[in-house]
């Protein structure tokens, strides 16, 4: 199972954890993924995704439809 968003591509990033010593240790910062039921009207059927916080917020505020368009994906 990949840590990918669905939609987006997105994935974890790379960094490193400080101490107060400013020890160096590397560490991957890991997204928000949310697994998630979208209702497509235009095909009438439901879809299960994988999809950032970020994601979801973006799919409230202009539809899933609006988002898989844009991102040119196909579910």
């Amino acid at each position: 199972m990949s840590r990918r968003d669905d939609i987006s591509g997105a994935k974890a990033l790379n960094g490193y954890r400080s101490s107060h010593a400013n020890n160096k240790t590397k560490h991957k910062f890991h997204l928000n993924l949310q697994k998630k039921k979208f209702y497509i009207a235009e095909e009438d059927r439901w879809v299960t995704l994988k999809v950032t916080s970020k994601t979801l917020r973006t799919i409230n505020k202009n539809g899933i439809s609006a988002v898989l368009k844009k991102a040119g994906k196909t579910v």
